[in-house]
């Protein structure tokens, strides 16, 4: 239980249920202006990187988004061999790639450890090869580790939960190391912010967004609480 914080059990166990989405919705392919991150990678290489898959890109780049210490997060695609993925090609599942995220993070205000917790605590790590509405392997589960003492993060932490009892079922996240990551379209970045009123966006992302907001409240920006 190292790395298990206070009432951390209890908040997983609710959201990994409510991630369990019965909507028959699929991602609506994005036709809305091209937008721009608010940081070039060039002004945040001072900071940290992480870098993690847990379903629709959209949503987890939202999620990051929220925490703080996070100063950007790119969405993207990482842990396959194509070089140069494009949307339509991962998200057809014609790569062996997974929608990803790249988080540059302050780790005097957030620690790895605590990034790893606000992974596994925002999705399903049970889940095969989906979250929620979103199937096939492209949206899998996946934690990358850049250097061996990231990789004790991650296996202590899922060992510390499979001890705990928390899910029914064994955790299935991939636990590989980091070794390149495609920045997906411009289109694709802040998709959620930009794209309110997209339908997966309202009944998918918002949602879960707002689970998360509501189980983890310490972890969130001052502005966002």
């Amino acid at each position: 239980m190292k790395f298990l914080k206070p009432g951390l059990l209890l908040l997983v166990t609710l959201f990994s249920t409510s991630c369990q989405s019965k909507i028959n919705n699929k991602k609506e392919p994005a036709k809305e202006a091209v937008v721009t991150k608010e940081y070039s990678k060039q002004d945040l290489q001072n900071y940290e990187t992480a870098y993690f898959a847990s379903g629709c890109f959209w949503c987890v780049e939202a999620i990051f988004e929220s925490v703080k210490g996070v100063k950007e997060v790119i969405s993207g695609y990482a842990g396959g061999t194509e070089e140069n993925p494009t949307y339509e090609q991962v998200g057809s599942g014609r790569t062996s790639h997974a929608e990803a995220v790249e988080v540059y993070y302050d780790p005097k205000e957030i620690s790895y450890t605590e990034l790893v917790q606000v992974f596994f605590g925002s999705h399903d790590p049970t889940s095969l090869n989906r979250q929620g509405p979103d199937r096939g392997t492209q949206y899998r589960s996946i934690a990358f580790y850049k250097n061996p003492q990231e990789k004790k993060i991650i296996e202590a932490y899922m060992a510390a939960l499979e001890e705990s009892g928390v899910y029914q079922d064994p955790i299935v996240t991939e636990v590989i190391p980091f070794t390149k990551f495609y920045d997906a379209e411009d289109y694709h970045q802040d998709y959620e912010r930009k794209n309110p009123n997209n339908s997966y966006i309202r009944q998918v992302s918002i949602p879960r967004l707002n689970r998360f907001k509501k189980n983890f409240p310490d972890y969130l920006k001052e502005e966002v609480h």
